[in-house]
Parts: structure tokens; C-alpha cells; sequence
């Protein structure tokens, strides 16, 4: 049984970082592709960020460019999201995702897998 579970969200205000865990479980991790997305109240899932089974290939949405690094560990079975910089509309749940064949970071039908969302709050 495939699972994705995030960890290290949490209350943090504007300016500062969290860095966010997702550890993966029944799969070959190193085959997978794997993405972040993230969903505020209201709103449609949004991308983040995307790895590819190599760490040399990786996409981010605009609005992260320059903050946020994504980042594996194929020895641990973990994919990272450091979060720099944080600002009040970063606030959302975030969820990591896996695509078994490494296809385009959109659309999220793409992704086989999906975790249960870890909660971030960007106080300002």
C-alpha cells in the first residue's frame, strides 16, 4: 500500500522558513517523479514545485521562485520543500504527490499518489 506522508508544517510569521518532509512508503521511491501543491481556503489546488526522479530537474510556480527549494532523498524515501522568506499568502495546506511516470507537472491528474495535506500559516 502506497503512502505519502507530510510533516513539518505549522504557525509561522511572515519572513521566516519551515521546511516541510514527505516520506514515502510502498513504492520505489527513485522511479517517481514528485510534486508539491498547495490549496487555501476557497481556492483550487495550486502547483508548487516538481522534482524529477533526477534532483537535477526541477520546476516552481512564479510566485516561489527564488524561495522555495524542492529537493530528494532517494535514500530516505523523502521529498523536502524548504520554504524561505514565507509571506501570508503561502498560507494554505500543502500536500506532495507522486507521478510513477514522470510526466509533465501539470495537471494534477498526473500524479498517482497524493498525501493528506500538512497545514502552513503565514502569520503577518
Amino acid at each position: 500500500q502506497v503512502q505519502l506522508v507530510e510533516s513539518g508544517g505549522g504557525l509561522v510569521q511572515a519572513g521566516g522558513s519551515l521546511r516541510l518532509s514527505c516520506a514515502a512508503s510502498g513504492l520505489t521511491f527513485s522511479s517517481y517523479a514528485m510534486g508539491w501543491f498547495r490549496q487555501a481556503p476557497g481556492k483550487e489546488r495550486e502547483f508548487v514545485a516538481h522534482i524529477g526522479r533526477v534532483s537535477s530537474l526541477t520546476y516552481y510556480t512564479d510566485s516561489v521562485k527564488g524561495r522555495f527549494t524542492i529537493s530528494r532523498d532517494n535514500a530516505k524515501n523523502t521529498v523536502y520543500l524548504q520554504m524561505n522568506s514565507l509571506k501570508p499568502e503561502d498560507t494554505a495546506v500543502y500536500y506532495c504527490a507522486a507521478d510513477r511516470y514522470a510526466r509533465s507537472w501539470w495537471p494534477p491528474s498526473n500524479y498517482d499518489y497524493w498525501g493528506q495535506g500538512t497545514q502552513v500559516t503565514v502569520s503577518s
